[in-house]
């Protein structure tokens, strides 16, 4: 029961680089992952990033040390509370929040060079239901197709997805249906997933669970599939094994694929635990997963025509994701103590104790993973399998939930800081002074 207190916290091939840089650079080997459009490569447009797997184009080169005062471009105030990272799209940055004393749900702009508020667009007002107070009620980052962006908002024992125009206005606004879970009071934190003409939701509780696909122009329904009735927290994901895009996602004891295009089941494995928080992640034909209720379990699954379990061992990354890179999983569990496993087997390769609890998840930018603890510390370690690097640990505000934003040579991040029984959230654009008012 402790642990699953915790639970809501949360292809276009053989394309290169090209000198305009609105490619992805070649070190994925792809451009964005079931996407029907080039970004820049400077955005960070969705939750873990534009190949949806924490992992940087090769030309960002954000800072490895900061401080309070050391490679801090801006640092703004955010009002209310939320565990939605930040996205970067164009000029401009992007933040789901919730005030909760006024019961109010909103989305925010920021521009991105100087952090100077541009917009703020309420999406809903009242109806917010209890919940654990490890959540917020402002979760699930935001998803942007570089018109539009995606929100999803729990209220009113529903679940709200809405698209909102990059100048703040509401294109469209759509309700899920019911989504009021009764056994645990947890809340809700799956992100919208962007998929070519779509956005595709989660919402699974104990009752009418589903994944759903909308039109991403006009809220209509383009498919619906049937989940288990169980509460789970997972946000799906795209992930690109060979010509094959698949939507995967963990929870409900199982790691269970789909056809992203029709939401059609292509296979399940007995794998994980009841509920999970983290998102699936991928490298070559190998899967990564991980829960954390009732039990401990991460688990790599090879992808052929159906997913086979290659190990299984008992350690949990409960709400945070992992990072896979070039043959090795690297997994900081909530204790705080960080792994790395080679891939195809399970092998521990080594172990570094360092301190939790987590519940953000990694990026990989510039040859580093930044990994923040819930105590805002940013751990930042070098991807090597023989030994454990730490480079360094910064410390930024008191509360680190949210996971980093990379875009160029900058890192955006979401923070909180607390004085007395006063809490105030900021999101802080970290860079080096040469970079401020370049990329």
């Amino acid at each position: 029961m402790q642990a699953i207190q915790r639970a809501a916290i949360g292809v276009v091939i053989g394309l290169a680089a090209c000198t305009s840089g609105r490619l992805l650079p070649a070190e994925a080997d792809r451009t964005l992952s079931g996407f029907d459009k080039l970004l820049p490569a400077t955005d960070w447009p969705w939750w873990r990033g534009p190949m949806r797997n924490g992992i940087a184009p090769a030309n960002a080169n954000p800072p490895t040390t900061w401080s309070e005062s050391e490679n801090i471009a801006w640092k703004v105030p955010v009002p209310g509370r939320g565990h939605a990272s930040p996205i970067v799209v164009g000029e401009q940055v992007f933040l789901a929040t919730a005030e909760e004393d006024e019961q109010v749900q909103s989305v925010i702009a920021f521009d991105r060079s100087t952090g100077k508020q541009l917009w703020k667009t309420e999406a809903n007002r009242g109806g917010f239901p209890h919940i654990h107070t490890n959540n917020t009620h402002a979760s699930p980052t935001i998803a942007c197709d570089g018109d539009l962006l995606f929100a999803t908002f729990h209220h009113h024992d529903q679940l709200q997805a809405i698209a909102l125009g990059r100048g703040g206005k509401i294109a469209w606004n759509k309700s899920l249906g019911e989504f009021h879970p009764r056994r645990y009071e947890f809340g809700y934190a799956p992100s919208p997933v962007v998929y070519r003409n779509t956005v595709i939701v989660a919402a699974e509780f104990d009752g009418d669970s589903s994944l759903t696909a909308l039109d991403r122009r006009t809220g209509a329904m383009v498919w619906r599939t049937p989940r288990p009735a169980n509460i789970t927290f997972s946000t799906p994901s795209i992930n690109v094994i060979g010509a094959r895009e698949l939507l995967t996602i963990s929870g409900n004891d199982q790691v269970s694929c789909y056809d992203p295009a029709t939401g059609r089941p292509l296979w399940s494995v007995d794998a994980t635990t009841l509920a999970t928080c983290g998102t699936v992640v991928w490298d070559g034909d190998l899967l990564f997963a991980s829960g954390g209720f009732p039990k401990s379990e991460t688990v790599g699954i090879r992808v052929g025509d159906r997913g086979t379990v290659l190990w299984k061992n008992q350690q949990k990354c409960y709400e945070e994701s992992m990072l896979a890179y070039r043959g090795h999983l690297y997994a900081l569990t909530g204790k705080g103590v960080l792994y790395c496993f080679r891939g195809d087997d399970g092998q521990q390769m080594w172990q570094q104790r360092l301190h939790g609890p987590v519940s953000a998840s990694p990026v990989l930018a510039g040859g580093h993973i930044y990994w923040a603890n819930e105590r805002g510390t940013m751990y930042v370690f070098k991807p090597k399998p023989d030994a454990c690097e730490l480079v360094a640990e910064n410390v930024l505000g008191d509360e680190s939930f949210a996971s980093p934003a990379v875009s160029g040579d900058r890192l955006f991040l979401r923070v909180a800081k607390r004085e007395g029984d006063l809490r105030q959230e900021y999101l802080v654009c970290i860079g080096r002074p040469e970079s401020i008012g370049g990329q």
